[in-house]
């Protein structure tokens, strides 16, 4: 694209799909030769105050020469990049690199004049923002640290872009001119900054696609049946408050409506503007329906169609194509091979999905990857028997099928501030961005409950979704998500369970559960499950069997009132000839006593109580408005008890004591994790620690090469830089060097084979412990040799002994898609067998280096378990803290062990370290906004 005497090729990672303010996209990517028409066309739409602002004096229209100049860029000192939708350009920014002088300049100079052109339509968008954090990304990349902008004092949509950018800057006045200096090093206000932006467009994004003023579905059937004609008919029975349009080119030429639905041959057709279509037309043919709707203005789609990557790779590339052309036009697309969408809000009430049935109007808002988990999450949330009741409704519903674009965590930026959403309940099948996502969800746990249920751990990712690899197994991923305030369950029905409680029950204060009910046995299940779950429970009350709705009442009432109680299991089964209105009354009972003590949760574990968990959930089901013939109507209340309004204090009820039990210890979990965080640590400063020594011998060692594993000596005198003394080992290739070796170091001292198959494999015999002087070092050595061959390759080294005390691993880890991961468990095949190991997402705080000791099963043993002396775990948790700043300060260092670590009752001792050096992995999420690449 560019000419011979230009410096560099096209710099196509520069190209990015971006989210705009008001939810729309636009693409941005570096301005060629190529563009001089599409230059000229953007600059006749712009206003003549707008070219005044950027000139500093009219400036009707480009000359020759200023097109020339603003097309042809080196890529390096001149940059050029332009926002798109439809491939016409809607903004422009430049930078030219400058010397001290002011005038054009080369490197080393790190300074540039940047200046910025919005068209007039598109103000207001946030195209200008974005715009600044690409080009200053650009400028980071070609060794420009600072920005200098000339801008006219009545231009202050530009001056505000500037300042609101989070960058250190400089401002001053002068010449009638406002002159601003930004400083291009992220901060932690451009980044903050940068993360608001991207919460308020990516919510944007959804909430437009979730509450249309329009929608047309196309490819609806003249006749019942088929996809478009069902979701049409949904839309339609589902009470939609929007204008609603059904398009179909193979209508007839005179039809005007189909069953009452004004009807259309082809989207541009339909007289007025249409917010949201729902395609579902074959593949083959989505291009077409894709570009018209884009030339409408259609702001979003979701995609029934099958036939995309889930079928294979010409499927795939199918996908890739869809996805261009739908990004090119600024829209956004769920799906394709998407379930559909809902929105139960009585302003809205869309059902753009194939569920026959809208859900009743709730707190609970869904999200799953998989059309089938789709319908089966809102189908036992519909349901009123065989297990949980409904306790609460839907707010909103998302299907992302193949979620080639509109992913989890656009969901979630929605989620966060939707007031209509209590609880946030997920289906996962693949993680795009965990970095992201682990992001997203700390923020969201804050604020509201976050469940996820995870499929595909144990396979490949399914056909349909294109996801960065993760190296980290699924156990570590689900404990990094732990950490971020996720409660993890494993099926769909622990899902709903923990959903339905958290959606009506407030959160625990702690463990502590009373149990009350008129059956002993599964009052005893129920406490058998709790201290299962590590709950602590209280002696079960039994009210046996013939106790009334009164009894239950007073006992509850005396268990909320208890101050060593934090939440309540009732136990109920049916009594013999009990009457449906005896599940009225007891219901009934409960609530009124629940009611009096809001700050505790209420469970109900019932055997074969139809009656009761229909009472119990009263007026707030999630059955849909038109009942199911094989679904019993309610239980009546007796004339004297009234029905509670949609908001009252509703019990969840289970059919299992495990089933409430769990779901409880979740939500202690979930809550104690809110208390923990509502006092967060600190990541502390060492005063011994020296970063610039650290780096500088860094840069050092990379510079032999792309990536390398440093040696005993290189790792030492990394490691000491930040204060990790590891004990000093002498190679011993004879046994005369071992002897020497020891006299260097000073008996007694242990012997040990570093070869591959034999490291930290004490249970083969590789190592020989407390040798006190040389005659049991030579013989040691002679043993060894006898068992395993020779010394070149047993690769022996001598060691001085470290104090007795338990051996542990502290192990860091770039992760591609997860990002710095800090691991810790006990050294041994026990642990190695038991998978008992911690995790903590770098930088880890002190409160996540004393959690992360105390995390693993086998923590006891370094808490004087049996009678052993308690070992020093401060000392433990500074060396934690430590190799946490270490990968931290330097993302070059992409793998450290420290294996074994011995702690003792008093400090510890590293006898092992390796680590490994390698340039360091782009990090995505502390670049500009962008959506995932094709």
């Amino acid at each position: 694209m560019q000419t011979a005497s230009d410096r560099h090729e096209y710099p196509a990672h520069w190209e990015a799909d971006v989210v705009l303010r008001d939810g729309g996209t636009a693409r941005i990517r570096p301005i060629t030769v190529d563009d001089a028409e599409r230059l000229v066309s953007f600059y006749e739409q712009v206003s003549a105050e707008s070219k005044y602002y950027r000139f500093f004096a009219p400036y009707p229209r480009l000359s020759a020469r200023d097109v020339h100049r603003f097309t042809h860029h080196d890529f390096v000192d001149r940059v050029g990049l332009a926002a798109t939708i439809g491939g016409e350009f809607i903004a422009t920014v430049r930078y030219d690199r400058i010397g001290a002088d002011g005038m054009p300049a080369s490197a080393p100079s790190d300074e540039a004049e940047v200046a910025f052109l919005v068209q007039d339509a598109h103000q207001g968008r946030g195209v200008a923002s974005a715009l600044l954090e690409h080009i200053a990304a650009v400028a980071r990349e070609r060794g420009i640290r600072r920005f200098a902008a000339e801008v006219l004092p009545a231009n202050s949509k530009m001056i505000k872009v500037f300042t609101d950018a989070g960058y250190q800057q400089k401002r001053s006045f002068e010449d009638g001119v406002v002159r601003l200096e930004l400083d291009l090093e992220p901060t932690d206000r451009s980044l903050a900054v940068q993360r608001a932006r991207e919460q308020r467009a990516e919510a944007r994004s959804v909430q437009r696609l979730l509450a249309p003023g329009s929608v047309a579905v196309i490819g609806a059937g003249r006749t019942p049946g088929g996809v478009g004609r069902s979701v049409l008919d949904n839309l339609r029975d589902g009470g939609y408050t929007g204008r609603l349009y059904a398009v179909n080119k193979a209508f007839e030429g005179d039809r005007k409506e189909l069953d009452g639905v004004p009807a259309h041959r082809s989207i541009r057709e339909i007289p007025e503007p249409v917010d949201l279509a729902v395609v579902a037309v074959p593949a083959e043919d989505a291009p077409e329906v894709v570009a018209e709707c884009g030339e409408h203005g259609v702001q979003g789609l979701v995609v029934i169609s099958a036939g995309y990557a889930e079928s294979g790779p010409d499927g795939r590339e199918r996908q890739r194509d869809l996805l261009r052309l739908v990004r090119s036009y600024g829209m956004r697309i769920i799906g394709p091979n998407a379930f559909g969408i809902i929105n139960t809000s009585p302003d809205v009430r869309l059902n753009a999905s194939l569920a026959p049935e809208m859900p009743r109007t709730g707190r609970i808002g869904l999200f799953a990857q998989s059309g089938a988990i789709g319908i089966a999450l809102l189908s036992r949330l519909h349901r009123r028997g065989g297990g949980v009741t409904g306790v609460t409704g839907v707010s909103t519903f998302v299907s992302s099928g193949n979620r080639a674009d509109v992913s989890g965590n656009d969901v979630l930026q929605y989620w966060y501030e939707d007031p209509d959403t209590d609880v946030a309940l997920m289906y996962l099948e693949t993680i795009g961005s965990p970095r992201k996502f682990n992001r997203l969800a700390r923020r969201t746990a804050a604020a509201k409950p976050l469940v996820v249920v995870q499929g595909a751990r144990h396979g490949g990712a399914p056909q349909g979704h294109a996801v960065r690899a993760t190296r980290l197994p699924h156990a570590t991923v689900s404990a990094l998500l732990r950490q971020a305030g996720v409660i993890r369950v494993d099926t769909i029905t622990e899902l709903v369970d923990a959903g339905l409680l958290l959606a009506r029950q407030p959160l625990p204060a702690g463990p502590r559960v009373a149990i009350l009910g008129n059956s002993e046995s599964l009052g005893l299940l129920t406490y058998d499950a709790c201290l299962t779950e590590g709950l602590r429970p209280l002696p079960p009350l039994d009210l046996t069997t013939a106790a009334s709705p009164e009894d239950f009442h007073r006992a509850l009432t005396t268990a909320l009132t208890d101050d060593a109680c934090d939440a309540v299991v009732v136990t109920a089964i049916p009594t013999v000839g009990e009457a449906s209105a005896g599940d009225a009354a007891l219901a009934q009972a409960l609530r009124s006593a629940a009611a009096a003590a809001p700050a505790k949760p209420v469970l109900v574990v019932h055997v074969e109580l139809g009656g009761l968990a229909e009472a119990l959930s009263a007026a707030a089901s999630t059955s849909p408005q038109g009942r199911r013939a094989d679904v019993p109507p309610p239980v009546e209340l007796p004339p004297t008890t009234v029905q509670p309004p949609s908001d009252a204090r509703l019990i969840p009820a289970y059919p299992a004591a495990e089933r409430a039990v769990r779901a409880l210890a979740e939500a202690v979990r979930y809550a104690q994790w809110r208390r923990d965080t509502a006092e967060p640590g600190k990541v502390p400063e060492y005063d011994d620690i020296d970063e610039k020594g650290a780096a500088a011998l860094i840069g050092r060692l990379l510079a032999r090469g792309q990536g390398l594993t440093l040696g005993s000596d290189e790792t030492c005198d990394l490691l000491t830089r930040y204060g990790i003394h590891v004990r000093r080992a002498l190679p011993a290739p004879t046994s005369d060097a071992a002897a020497r070796a020891a006299l260097a170091i000073g008996y007694p001292v242990a012997l040990k084979a570093t070869a591959p198959h034999l490291r930290h494999r004490a249970d083969l015999g590789g190592v020989r412990l407390d040798l006190a002087g040389e005659e049991q070092l030579r013989r040691a050595y002679a043993e060894l040799t006898e068992l395993f061959g020779k010394p070149e390759e047993l690769r022996p080294v001598v060691q001085g002994m470290a104090p007795r005390g338990v051996d542990t691993l502290v192990r860091a880890v770039i992760d591609p898609a997860a990002g710095a991961v800090l691991s810790f468990g006990l050294a041994g095949a026990a642990s190695q067998l038991l998978d008992d190991m911690a995790h903590r997402l770098i930088p880890v705080t002190d409160r996540d280096a004393g959690s992360l000791v105390r995390s693993i099963r086998t923590a006891p043993l370094l808490f004087g378990w049996r009678g052993s002396a308690p070992v020093d775990t401060p000392a433990l948790e500074e060396l934690m803290l430590r190799v946490s700043r270490l990968v931290a300060d330097h993302p070059e260092v992409v793998a450290v062990t420290l294996e074994p670590v011995v702690v003792s009752p008093r400090g510890l001792s590293v006898l092992g370290a390796s680590v490994r050096l390698a340039p360091p992995p782009a990090r995505g999420d502390l670049g500009p906004r962008t959506l995932p690449p094709y």
